[in-house]
């Protein structure tokens, strides 16, 4: 038998997957987060962000989009994809624990750059920009 971790009764283990539950997929949702959001940059990332308090679950939902106008190649625009939601996915506790407003926030998450960047860069920029949205 193997032995498990141990965990506090009023502690949850920290959960670092990225459900569907938490990607922002209603299209009238995603209106009314361009419509009444307010938005900021964190150059090659832009967040647009809606904090709604009468919404329960999840406390966030995510939009990640990339540009067809800058990048051609489907390939390269999945690619941003997946490392911007790894990076948000790695994210994860920081954002529980600075989220203390309750209620539920759509961020939409655009990169506006022109060139691809690394990944460390995108991982950086992504948590600076949540850490301002979460703190102001």
């Amino acid at each position: 038998m193997g032995t498990f971790t141990e965990h506090s009764a009023e502690e949850p283990p920290i959960s670092y997957r990225f459900p569907k539950e938490e990607r922002l997929r209603s299209k009238k949702l995603i209106e009314q987060l361009f419509r009444e959001g307010s938005s900021f940059n964190s150059y090659p990332l832009r967040f647009v962000a809606l904090h709604v308090p009468e919404a329960s679950e999840p406390p966030v939902q995510v939009l990640v989009s990339v540009s067809k106008r800058n990048f051609k190649k489907a390939v390269d625009r999945n690619r941003l994809k997946r490392q911007i939601k790894e990076a948000y996915r790695l994210s994860k506790p920081t954002i529980t624990q600075l989220n203390t407003q309750g209620g539920t926030w759509y961020i939409g998450v655009l990169y506006i750059g022109k060139e691809k960047n690394p990944f460390n860069t995108i991982h950086k920029k992504l948590n600076s920009g949540l850490e301002r949205l979460f703190t102001k």
